[in-house]
């Protein structure tokens, strides 16, 4: 039978159509996230098997993030007319995320005293042992000074090769301030970054094309090593985080976009590539170069983004914040310690501390929460083993949350600051404006397709294709 006498009431879908759906990145990645669950749930041992594919990807992507950091942030302060404006947007960025954080702690702290998922489970401290848990959980944290002293690298290039951003933050402040404070000495230099900008910028979106394998390799790993049977035995835990994280989204992050003039939904739709990477990765480090793009696109200049948005990853995770509080508070109460409210203001103070510093890694949420209690004389390191298998399943929370939290933030910030475009903010939010990527091509500038209005090559590089 051919296609053209299909049996009557029969729906079929066009291949050009089904073509054009499964070239948009997010298509291909929300494919790869549900054949991932599927391989892990039907083939467990070759599910956790996959797991060097989202830990490629990621490694993959993260070579670039110190280099893009560091050209954006460097040509961006280099390139403004009062080098004051920078420190003030530091300033209101840094008082933002602890308000932020503080505002995402409180919900935490009380929802999981409101469903209390840890009352009833009546563990042994006896029998808690922390075998089986990684090394850095266990291992000695650094205090606040050696966090502060550490934000200094060995040499000026030596933050280029390593892992921590804030490192790469400072050598890129440094490093733009000597570039405006030089005049025409320097701008060689300035155009030179710029270009080493575009460069990367085409590198990292021909990389994000392997983005649907790393998210494969992810979940299959996560649902095939710790299985189902370990998320529904914490259910609650689980399930009332989600929540926790879904409210302060919605609640929190939507009224800061209202109060700046702009919705969140329409936001979440036009960042929903960056989104299901991170739901597939659990990781914000792999859609760092591209959110940076799309809020340059967005109409946010480009210094307050470079500074923000990088700053926020270190400073503002929104999600993990959530999760440190429920985390603790659970431990208690599966444990039967009682914890009075003085205690867990206690317990919340340190928090804001050792929620510092990480990346938006995998597993740095848990390593933070490890670090919050040895810190506490409450609750036992040990009793970690009681939600070691079923992190993972928080952790797509943590990251979601605190990449929403972080492009909120940016925007806010960026309105502050007059350096938000709203008119174009808004008419991108609502589809008018496309962000069609011109071609990469060798051929004279005179020869390629004019810029769109306000928007930087190496964001408009970056962007998806329209299929």
């Amino acid at each position: 039978m051919s296609r053209n006498d299909a049996a009557p009431g029969t729906v079929t879908a066009p291949p050009g159509r089904i073509r054009r759906m499964l070239s948009h990145l997010y298509v291909q990645c929300l494919v790869a996230v549900l054949l991932g669950a599927a391989v892990g749930v039907l083939w467990p041992s070759v599910g956790a098997d996959l797991k060097p594919l989202g830990d490629g990807f990621i490694a993959l992507v993260k070579m670039f993030i110190a280099p893009i950091i560091f050209c954006t942030v460097v040509h961006g302060i280099a390139s403004m007319g009062n080098a004051r404006a920078v420190g003030r947007v530091g300033l209101k960025a840094l008082v933002y995320f602890e308000v932020l954080t503080g505002v995402a702690m409180v919900i935490g702290l009380v929802v999981v005293n409101v469903v209390k998922p840890g009352s009833g489970l009546h563990v042994d401290v006896s029998t808690l042992s922390p075998k089986g848990l990684p090394p850095a959980a266990t291992a000695a944290h650094q205090g606040f000074a050696d966090f502060v002293l550490g934000i200094v690298p060995a040499t000026l290039f030596s933050a280029l090769t390593g892992h921590e951003v804030l490192p790469v933050l400072l050598v890129s402040l440094l490093f733009g301030f000597g570039l405006h404070a030089s005049g025409e000495a320097g701008l060689g230099i300035v155009q030179g970054v710029e270009k080493l900008s575009t460069v990367l910028f085409t590198l990292i979106r021909w990389v994000m094309r392997l983005a649907p394998v790393g998210a494969f390799g992810s979940m299959a790993y996560t649902i095939g090593n710790f299985g189902l049977g370990t998320l529904r035995q914490l259910s609650l835990l689980v399930g009332s985080f989600w929540l926790a994280a879904l409210f302060f989204v919605l609640v929190v992050l939507g009224t800061v976009m209202r109060l700046n003039g702009l919705r969140l939904l329409p936001f979440l739709r036009y960042t929903k590539e960056e989104l299901l990477i991170v739901l597939g990765t659990s990781s914000t480090e792999p859609v760092l170069p591209r959110m940076m793009a799309k809020l340059q696109h967005l109409g946010a200049s480009k210094p307050v983004v470079g500074i923000t948005l990088p700053a926020g990853y270190s400073f503002n995770l929104d999600g993990t914040a959530i999760y440190l509080t429920m985390g603790s508070v659970f431990l208690a109460q599966a444990l039967g310690i009682d914890l009075s409210l003085p205690q867990q203001l206690a317990m919340l103070a340190v928090m804001l501390i050792t929620s510092k510093g990480a990346a938006g890694v995998t597993g740095t949420g848990f390593i933070a929460l490890a670090a919050t209690l040895s810190a506490l004389p409450h609750v036992p390191v040990a009793a970690l083993s009681l939600i070691f298998g079923i992190d993972r399943f928080m952790s797509e929370a943590r990251a979601l949350t605190s990449l929403i939290g972080n492009g909120v933030a940016t925007l806010a910030i960026a309105r502050w600051e007059g350096e938000l475009d709203e008119d174009r903010a808004k008419a991108v939010l609502r589809g008018e404006i496309p962000y069609t990527p011109v071609p990469v091509t060798t051929e004279p500038d005179t020869q390629r397709t004019p810029e769109p209005e306000g928007l930087p090559a190496p964001a408009r590089d970056l962007l998806p294709t329209a299929g």
